[in-house]
């Protein structure tokens, strides 16, 4: 996920650069590695751009310098290649008359590169998405005009974009979506496109909301489109006038970004699926090296550790020898040569996590990290790197980075048991169908959960991971003292506290409901309320049970417990993005 935003004015103005540096500024939530804005003017096409945050490039680029009657700005998630000064966008061809910024991801760049690089083509980047104004070249070499090349180049591409380009002599911003969004601005004698309506928010409340596969242009003054037909779009019908402030418009509407990223889960886990596909060669040699290796460390704290333990009990259960090893407590274990440590960590930075490789590399082991921040810190000290592909996230309870750890590794899980990965790629329909189904019902209950002192969550097999991360989730935001137990495991201690009115949430994948139910009589004996979440096969006697359907029961099982939360602590009035005495990264041990 990364943020561009495009501005076109009939005057030639430095006021333009400011007014991209306050949008891009605006959108850094999507994106902050890298940042780059291109300029065109009188005097030709100008690129400035760098690693770093935006305050870090504006400043050392001296980019609120330029002049220019049309500007891109993008800032920067890396997908591919990692973030560096010549990664950064925008993008230029060989001759620099054509910048390109970029939202999504190209799944057939190498071929397409292959391909431009033998008809004499220079690439100056490892990201797919240079190959785009490469595309534009060599179509207006074969005497296409300007936006005849643009829409060829478009249509050679495959996978998902929010594409602007601009070329030098043209008063124009080209255009094309598919699966990213895209936003057009009204002004006066100028006018914008963005990823989001708060990039130029301050200066127009006048949007075109730009729909799956359209294509067109903006000029100072006009708007022109087409759809995937081909067809010209009334563009006056379009028109919509939004009432929205800043932070409202940043979450697309949505309270809180928690909620946003929770509901963002299946797209997350749709392009995080793709990339494994598109990388199955890379998958399938990690595969290769577990297959291999004496044991499989999997190492992780907090979300990502509860990630790797569902990863590790489905090793255990295929025959290898796995040890899952919660982060902080690394120094306990001894690796030796002939293991492998899977390293799981949403920013790549947790220095447990990094503590915790280093040590065992030194022993011998072999790393491979699962992280969502291309060349992090974790990664650079891995053997074998692979990556999620869930974008950033701002609220600090992670949502859909677990939704897509899950993901990744049910990948994994599928490639070392010589399974159909296709089948996956249905995954993200199943999450968005759960969100839609149950979000009524998780309301009630995380207001209901919310009155609690003290909640249990229980789960047997492949659900006590899943318990636990529930559990974590509505401590952590809800500010409720929750624990997490093998529902066997109740019987030894814990259930002495259990009286009437003691709320217990089982979690219950389908695989072990008979014994599961019998944990339940045993607390409904004592007075308890009892909510399950059920996969499959359904319990009785709770006092509220969501049911579910799917073959991959976690996958549906994770926004439930999110949204439990989520609806927990705003019932409280806390704000679920920042929950006290917590930080998105832990980067001290």
């Amino acid at each position: 996920m990364c943020g561009i935003i495009g501005i076109v004015s009939l005057n030639e103005s430095k006021k333009l650069a400011e007014m991209t540096v306050s949008a891009l500024k605006r959108l850094e939530y999507r994106g902050y590695d890298s940042v780059g804005v291109a300029s065109l003017s009188a005097s030709g096409l100008e690129v400035r751009k760098a690693k770093g945050k935006v305050e870090e490039v504006v400043y050392q680029k001296k980019v609120e310098d330029m002049k220019g009657y049309v500007f891109l700005g993008h800032t920067r998630w890396a997908t591919h290649g990692p973030p560096t000064d010549y990664n950064a966008h925008p993008h230029i061809d060989c001759s620099g008359n054509i910048a390109v910024v970029h939202n999504g991801t190209i799944k057939n760049y190498k071929e397409l590169r292959e391909e431009l690089e033998s008809l004499g083509h220079k690439f100056k980047s490892e990201t797919d998405t240079e190959v785009i104004p490469h595309l534009i070249e060599e179509f207006m070499k074969r005497g296409m005009e300007p936006f005849q090349a643009f829409k060829s180049a478009i249509k050679s591409i495959d996978g998902s974009y929010a594409v602007l380009a601009i070329i030098n002599g043209e008063r124009r911003i080209f255009f094309a979506k598919r699966d990213n969004p895209l936003v057009i601005g009204l002004g006066e004698g100028q006018n914008y496109i963005a990823s989001d309506i708060p990039a130029f928010l301050p200066y127009t409340r006048r949007v075109v909301i730009i729909k799956d596969g359209e294509i067109g242009f903006i000029t100072p003054e006009t708007v022109y489109i087409e759809d995937q037909e081909g067809n010209v779009v009334n563009v006056k019908e379009r028109v919509r006038v939004i009432d929205w402030d800043i932070e409202t418009a940043t979450k697309e509407g949505y309270p809180h970004f928690m909620i946003k990223e929770i509901h963002e889960s299946p797209k997350a886990v749709k392009d995080t699926i793709e990339g494994f596909i598109s990388e199955i060669d890379l998958i399938k040699e990690v595969a290769d090296e577990i297959k291999n290796a004496n044991r499989i460390i999997v190492i992780g704290a907090g979300t990502s550790y509860h990630a790797g333990l569902y990863f590790s009990l489905q090793l255990q259960r295929l025959g290898y020898t796995s040890i899952p090893i919660i982060a902080s407590e690394y120094y306990n274990l001894k690796a030796k040569k002939g293991d492998i440590a899977l390293a799981i960590s949403q920013s790549g930075e947790t220095i447990d996590v990094l503590q915790g490789i280093r040590k065992m590399k030194n022993e011998g082991a072999k790393i491979i990290s699962l992280t969502n921040v291309i060349e992090s810190a974790i990664a650079r000290e891995s053997d074998y790197k692979l990556y999620m592909k869930a974008g950033p996230e701002i609220g600090v309870a992670a949502t859909k980075t677990f939704t897509t750890q899950l993901a990744s590794l049910l990948f994994l899980t599928e490639v070392l048991q010589g399974g159909n990965i296709n089948k996956l790629e249905k995954l993200h329909q199943e999450i968005r169908d759960t969100i839609t189904k149950v979000e009524g019902i998780t309301k009630r209950i995380g207001e209901k959960l919310s009155k609690k002192a003290n909640i249990y969550y229980l789960g047997r097999g492949l659900s006590l991971p899943l318990a636990m991360e529930g559990a974590l989730k509505i401590k952590e935001i809800a500010y409720v003292h929750a624990e997490a137990y093998p529902a066997g495991e109740s019987k030894h201690g814990p259930i002495s506290l259990v009286e009437k009115g003691f709320p217990v949430v089982i979690i219950n994948d389908g695989e072990l409901t008979d014994l599961l139910q019998n944990n339940l009589m045993e607390m409904k004996a004592r007075g308890a309320e009892i909510y399950t979440v059920s996969v499959n096969k359904k319990m009785k006697d709770s006092d509220i049970e969501i049911y579910l359907e799917s073959e991959f029961p976690a996958i549906v099982i994770s926004p439930v417990i999110q949204l439990i939360a989520y609806y927990a602590s705003v019932s409280k009035g806390y704000d679920p993005d920042k929950p006290r005495n917590l930080a998105k990264t832990v980067t001290v041990e």
